[in-house]
């Protein structure tokens, strides 16, 4: 069974004030088959946590691991971490002017693969994943998010991950600009791929109402770029009483710091 570990992670940015620590000790271990929802308020590190996983070369690593197998992803580049079976479905898809969406797809599943799909059959997948997902068959003609509403968009991150099949998906607010039927819809894909090939996922979110159709096995809590508290309860608590608990107690620490 695989196995993505991360220990005791520290990253910062560069800001125009300097240097910004975010993540200030993150530990979390996920394995093949197994859901996690990492839950927090805005600027809880959240999606630097994301970024950081998938290589995005604005975060800077000060300390910890991050290991696939033992594998030091961190020395990876970012197509060496797709390749290994590591997968973001990214909160701000962007566009690609001028790219198809059928040959993004293909051509992103021969750099997984290392071989091109066979023609006939890849079509064929394709237009099932799509029809699973609710898409027009003229959207595989579009350019890649060009024009694309929220919904297609989100829609578009979850067909790729259907078909490319990594071993750790990293959901980075896939919820986030969607209605209630395109939440459904694109909950049922990612509940799709996690049955179909024990895929490991680690879903960030801000809110509880996508959990009421992909349910985690864990819930962690962020703030202030570290794990608060862990728990599969947590998720019921933040719906009534939301994130005010945290923030004060770490308002609390810092008065008590200072």
């Amino acid at each position: 069974m695989s196995t993505l570990e991360i220990k005791d992670l520290k990253v910062s940015i560069e800001t125009d004030q300097g240097t910004k620590h975010i993540l200030k000790g993150v530990d979390l271990t996920i394995r093949q088959g197994e859901i996690h929802a990492v839950m927090g308020p805005n600027g809880s590190g959240k999606s630097t946590l994301a970024y950081t996983i998938a290589g995005h070369p604005r975060y800077k690593v000060e300390g910890g691991s991050i290991t696939l197998d033992g594998q030091d992803v961190l020395a990876m580049t970012v197509d060496a971490r797709a390749r290994a079976g590591l997968f973001l479905a990214m909160q701000y898809p962007v566009e690609i002017p001028g790219v198809a969406v059928s040959n993004f797809l293909r051509t992103a599943k021969t750099a997984i693969d290392g071989e091109a799909p066979a023609i006939r059959g890849w079509a064929g997948t394709v237009t099932q994943a799509m029809k699973n997902l609710r898409m027009d068959s003229s959207f595989a003609s579009r350019n890649v998010n060009e024009g694309f509403s929220g919904g297609e968009k989100k829609r578009h991150e979850i067909l790729q991950l259907e078909l490319l099949k990594p071993s750790f998906a990293v959901l980075d607010e896939t919820d986030s600009g969607l209605d209630v039927d395109a939440l459904k819809i694109v909950s049922e894909g990612v509940n799709r791929a996690h049955e179909t090939t024990n895929l490991g996922i680690l879903l960030i979110t801000h809110y509880t109402r996508i959990l009421r159709y992909i349910h985690p096995d864990f819930v962690h809590v962020f703030v202030d770029g570290r794990v608060a508290e862990e728990g599969p309860e947590l998720a019921e608590r933040l719906e009534d009483e939301g994130y005010d608990r945290y923030l004060n107690d770490g308002a609390a620490l810092a008065g008590e710091q200072a």
